[in-house]
């Protein structure tokens, strides 16, 4: 059996040696996605990494990365969900890795598209300056706002004001959870308080929007590799229209300006939700991070 533990701050260097050899790969890779929601695991075979969750009420385990040979890390899963009497459920899967497996395990694996948990990946330019044609429509958002709002501000989050963020992200949960008292925001709530906890220990950046002073939105993500940055978090409150608009753009600019050598911006998946999907789409991806998963076939069971 493997023996995973929970995920430490302390284990950031060395997962971070490992993830390097994974080439780009899901939100779902990031140090700091791993240790902020709540269920992940982490075992260091080796020269591989691997990582065993809870999603949708299942037990999976994420496609291993790192420099060591990826077959032994894959046979040390199969024989751990078996000594665990679990199903052997693999996602994050690539192209790649679903040809490794193919190749490695012929017949053994089914495997699926899971396109609900396809990332969103955004040029940086193109959200920073909102070009041409595809664009009007944010763009006039975005004027409207400044319009209606000639004073409102963007700064960092730093130690001096995150206690207001976390202010506007409780009144933010205060307003979804009026609007639908049915609604389970415990996990992200846990997640995102913990992030404005350790956002320095876990290299977070993030804005807060203002109008006259009050705070109206934020957003905070971190690195997923030199070149790609995961928007984690982005909260506004409903009665700013445009708000999301204006953070958003603003969040593109401020860390195009900040790191010259990001090109992507990863804000994550749409979860199969219709409006977010609609949402996503409607700042025109470059692309989407196609993600598979994979089940043991002598199981008996689907995903």
């Amino acid at each position: 059996m493997i023996h995973y533990n929970h995920i430490m701050l302390e284990d950031k260097e060395r997962y971070a040696f490992a993830r390097a050899c994974g080439g780009e790969r899901g939100c779902e890779y990031g140090f700091a996605n791993l240790f902020l929601w709540g269920r992940q695991r982490v075992a260091f075979l080796e020269n591989n990494v691997s990582v065993f969750s809870q999603f949708d009420r299942k037990s999976v385990y994420l496609f291993p990365v790192g420099c060591g040979d990826r077959k032994v890390a894959v046979d040390a899963i199969i024989h751990d969900a078996a000594v665990r009497d679990i199903p052997c459920r693999i996602t994050g899967l690539t192209h790649a890795d679903c040809e490794f497996l193919l190749e490695n395990y012929p017949g053994k694996f089914r495997i699926h598209t899971d396109r609900n948990n396809f990332d969103y990946i955004y040029s940086i330019d193109h959200l920073a300056d909102l070009p041409g044609r595809k664009f009007q429509r944010k763009r006039n958002h975005l004027n409207r706002f400044h319009q209606q709002y000639p004073q409102n501000a963007v700064e960092p989050i730093t130690d001096e004001n995150v206690a207001q963020v976390r202010s506007l992200v409780e009144a933010w949960y205060a307003q979804r959870q009026e609007q639908d008292p049915t609604a389970d925001f415990h996990m992200e709530k846990a997640a995102i308080y913990k992030a404005l906890e350790n956002f320095h220990a876990l290299d977070m950046e993030g804005l807060l929007l203002r109008i006259q002073g009050q705070p109206v939105a934020m957003t905070l993500g971190s690195f997923l590799t030199e070149q790609t940055f995961d928007v984690q978090f982005e909260k506004a409150l409903q009665e700013f229209d445009g708000a999301y608009t204006r953070i958003n753009n603003a969040f593109a600019l401020y860390l195009r300006e900040k790191y010259p050598q990001l090109l992507w911006l990863n804000r994550e998946e749409d979860m199969g939700i219709e409006g977010l999907r609609k949402a996503k789409m409607s700042y025109n991806p470059a692309f989407l991070c196609e993600k598979f998963w994979a089940c043991l076939l002598e199981d008996g069971y689907d995903y």
